[in-house]
């Protein structure tokens, strides 16, 4: 019982250290709401409003609580003052070989009717297009580390007002991690992000990156030809050999690798390498990058990025994301940040401390 509320103390004293950080700026009652928002969802491991509320335990009626709690999610968007403060607390644990991992991720509505500005998104359980919304998601993590750190989270809709492309999402939370970040760490995202478009704002911003290659991108030599990456894969040589340990569902597999890599190629005018690793799959694994490293070490950059993405898959499923009622797009903003970032963090830091 003793250690019980030793812990629960621990944990109020967390919350409360760490929504003062987010809420700095914010008049008292946003940062009450923030403050019992993220307390009360590590408490019942959900995201709706209505159970939130139960926790609170007010002595007032229950839907005057949930009417209170409701108001504050629809009247104003939050999600880039925290994201800003977030980035400001977390940048110092930035270093220049830190993993910056953007993904782009969902919350599913297949039943949803009256959502403001419902999208489609890919529903990968059931392998067909749904109702939802996208999420840019942006985690910090150390290539010898397990534990990462949030640092970027936006729920967006395709069909709201003002929304420009896919493109300008993933620059807007590249520059904005970047301005605190001032061009440390390495971006290391996924397939189609390999657009050129992409790699030539990263080069104009003088920062780092290793992307996936979808294989089918035309690319420059040193004379300036056009040259289409399948045809460069086939004159790598890989000869170097290298082992890695991969975790799949609970136990480990040993699979040897065979590497190679391409150098002096152009995409945008950036200068950058083809690395590639055989072992994976049938088909080799492509990445293109811009960092001056060994492919094992370009492998190990981009594998941590496998930890981030875990790192929502957790929150997805042990918070309910996409258990989200509220309709308002506002409100939908809201709940995907600071709710899926803070806890995260949080969770890092009482990992730290107790």
């Amino acid at each position: 019982m003793q250690q019980n509320t030793t812990t629960s103390k621990k944990v109020q004293y967390q919350i409360k250290r760490f929504s003062s950080k987010i809420t700095k700026g914010l008049t008292k009652p946003k940062k009450k709401f923030i403050h019992q928002i993220l307390y009360d969802i590590q408490a019942q491991r959900d995201i709706k409003l209505s159970n939130i509320s139960r926790s609170l335990n007010e002595k007032i009626k229950l839907i005057k609580t949930e009417n209170r709690l409701s108001r504050h999610m629809t009247n104003k968007d939050l999600t880039e003052h925290v994201n800003n403060t977030l980035i400001q607390d977390s940048s110092l644990r930035i270093t220049d070989d830190t993993v910056l991992a953007l993904d782009l991720s969902d919350i599913n509505k297949p039943f949803a009717k009256k959502m403001d500005y419902l999208a489609k998104v890919w529903d990968g359980s059931e392998g067909k297009i749904a109702n939802g919304y996208w999420i840019t998601e942006v985690v910090a993590a150390k290539v010898k580390e397990d534990t990462p750190t949030p640092l970027y989270s936006e729920l967006y809709s395709h069909e709201a007002d003002g929304f420009e492309s896919e493109n300008e999402q993933i620059l807007k939370a590249v520059t904005t991690v970047n301005s605190s970040a001032k061009g440390r760490g390495i971006w290391t995202l996924d397939r189609g992000a390999d657009r050129k478009i992409l790699v030539g704002e990263f080069g104009k911003m003088n920062l780092r990156f290793v992307i996936r290659c979808a294989g089918n991108r035309n690319v420059k030599d040193k004379k300036g030809r056009i040259k289409n990456i399948p045809d460069i894969v086939k004159t790598i040589k890989s000869t170097e050999r290298y082992t890695v340990t991969i975790d799949k569902e609970g136990y480990t597999e040993d699979i040897e690798l065979t590497l190679g890599k391409k150098d002096n190629l152009f995409i945008e005018g950036v200068k950058v390498s083809l690395a590639t690793i055989r072992g994976f799959s049938k088909k080799p694994m492509l990445l293109i990058t811009n960092v001056d490293k060994p492919v094992k070490d370009l492998l190990e950059i981009y594998l941590s990025r496998w930890k981030c993405e875990e790192s929502f898959r957790f929150l997805k499923h042990e918070y309910h994301l996409e258990d989200v009622r509220v309709r308002r797009y506002t409100a939908l903003r809201k709940h995907s940040c600071p709710n899926p970032c803070s806890i995260l963090f949080f969770k890092c830091i009482l990992r730290k401390e107790t």
